[in-house]
C-alpha cells in the first residue's frame, strides 16, 4: 500500500489542523497548567471533538462512531501533537476503543462504545507498575474469589487515570512476573470499593495517576480477552497506543522543526541571519530527512493496524522507537538553535520538549523497542 494519505484522510487532516489551531492552541495548554485544572483537559472541547466524530474515530457506525480507522486516528493524533492538545483521545478513543472493539464481548461493546463515541465516558489503561515499561513484568494479583476475582496491587503512569470512569487493568491470574502467560485484562469501575487514585502532575502538564487496588471485586464478565491469555490482547492494544503516540510525536517534532526554521530566518548574529550559517543548515537538513522517515514508518504502522491488526506489533514498535528518537532530537536541536532561550517559559518550544520526553517514555522508549524488535527477530 502506498505510504500516502487518501483524499478523505487529507481532508480530515486539513479540518483537524484548522480546528485545533483555533480551539486548542498551545496557549490552551498553558491555561490548563496555570489554572491547575482538576481534569487536566477541557470537557467542553472534548464534546466538540465528539461532535466532529473524533472521539469515536475507531468506533463502528452501528455504535455511533465514525469508524475512520487507525490511519484516521493517527492523522488526528499527529495534529494534536502539533498543538500539544490535552484530551483523553489516546487513553479513551485509541486504547480503550481498541480493547473493546477487538477483544471485548458484545455486551461490553454495546454498553461502552456508544459512550466513547459521544464523549460520555473517559477510560484508561493501567499496565505498568514500575519506573519503566514492561507488560510481562505485571505482578498485580487477580486471585480467584467465588465466580470472580479480587484484584490487589498498584499501577503507575496511568494516563488520565485520575479522571477515568473505567480502567482496563492488567493483572496476573497465573504464572510469575516476567512471564507472558498468566496475564488477564479486567474492566474495572474506577469508583469501585478498594480503588484509590492519586493524580501525578507530570512535567508535560498532562494527566497521569497512581492507582491502587485493594481486594477489588471483578467478575468473569469484566474480563477482556481470555483469562490467562491477556498478554496477546494487551500487545494488540499497546500496538495501537504506540502507533498513536508515534503519530503524536511526529506532529510535535514537525512543529518543533517549523518553529526552529522560522527562528533561524529571523535571528541575527554577527550581522547575519543565523540560518545562513552552513553548520546550522546541515543540522536542519539532517533533521528534516529524519522527520520524513518518521512520517513514513508511522503511516505504515497505522496502515498495518487497519489491514493486518494481528501483524502490526513489529511496525508499531518500529514507529514508536523511531518517532521517540527523532522527536527527542528535534526538541534538543530546537532548544540549541534557539540559543538556550527555548527552555524559558516564554517560548513554546520548551513545552514541546517536555511533552516529547514524556511521550517517548510511555509504552516503551527507543531502547525498549529496539530490544523488543531484536528479540522478535531472533537476535
Amino acid at each position: 500500500m502506498p505510504l500516502i494519505l487518501t483524499e478523505e484522510q487529507e481532508m480530515l487532516k486539513e479540518s483537524a489542523r484548522g480546528f485545533l489551531d483555533e480551539k486548542a492552541p498551545v496557549s490552551a495548554l498553558r491555561k490548563l497548567r496555570d489554572e491547575r485544572s482538576e481534569d487536566g483537559f477541557s470537557r467542553a472541547l472534548w464534546k466538540e471533538m465528539a461532535a466532529m466524530g473524533w472521539s469515536g474515530i475507531l468506533v463502528e457506525e452501528a455504535h455511533g462512531g465514525s469508524d475512520f480507522g487507525f490511519v484516521g486516528a493517527g492523522v488526528l493524533a499527529e495534529e494534536m501533537g502539533r498543538t500539544l492538545t490535552a484530551s483523553p483521545f489516546l487513553s479513551t478513543s485509541i486504547l480503550a476503543a481498541t480493547a473493546l472493539n477487538k477483544f471485548a464481548g458484545d455486551a461490553a461493546k454495546q454498553e461502552y462504545l456508544p459512550k466513547i463515541a459521544a464523549a460520555d465516558i473517559v477510560m484508561a489503561l493501567a499496565v505498568d507498575e514500575g519506573r519503566k515499561h514492561g507488560p510481562a513484568n505485571t505482578a498485580m494479583k487477580a486471585e480467584k474469589s467465588g465466580n470472580g476475582y479480587k484484584l490487589s496491587g498498584s499501577k503507575t503512569f496511568v494516563a488520565d487515570g485520575h479522571v477515568a470512569d473505567r480502567i482496563i487493568v492488567a493483572a496476573r491470574t497465573a504464572g510469575a512476573p516476567g512471564e507472558e502467560p498468566g496475564i488477564s485484562l479486567f474492566l474495572v469501575d474506577a469508583k469501585a470499593k478498594g480503588v484509590s487514585r492519586e493524580r501525578t502532575f507530570m512535567v508535560d502538564s498532562r494527566n497521569a495517576a497512581r492507582v491502587d487496588f485493594d481486594n477489588v471485586s471483578v467478575t468473569g464478565d469484566d474480563a477482556i480477552g481470555e483469562i490467562d491469555d491477556g498478554h496477546s490482547a494487551l500487545e494488540g492494544i499497546l500496538a495501537a497506543g504506540r502507533a498513536g503516540l508515534a503519530a503524536e510525536l511526529s506532529g510535535a517534532a514537525q512543529r518543533s522543526f517549523e518553529m526552529t526554521a522560522d527562528y533561524l530566518k529571523e535571528r541575527k548574529q554577527f550581522g547575519k541571519v543565523i540560518g545562513s550559517f552552513q553548520a546550522l543548515q546541515h543540522r536542519a537538513a539532517h533533521l528534516y530527512t529524519e522527520l520524513e522517515l518518521v512520517k513514513s514508518v508511522t503511516l505504515k504502522a497505522l496502515q498495518d493496524l487497519d489491514g493486518a491488526f494481528g501483524m502490526a506489533s513489529v511496525t508499531a514498535s518500529l514507529a514508536k522507537a523511531k518517532a521517540g528518537e527523532v522527536a527527542k532530537l528535534a526538541s534538543q536541536e530546537a532548544v540549541q538553535m534557539h540559543g538556550g532561550i527555548g527552555m524559558t517559559d516564554e517560548y513554546d518550544i520548551g513545552l514541546f520538549m517536555k511533552r516529547i520526553r514524556v511521550a517517548q517514555e510511555m509504552f516503551g522508549d527507543s531502547a525498549y523497542h529496539a530490544d523488543r524488535i531484536a528479540r522478535m527477530r531472533g537476535y
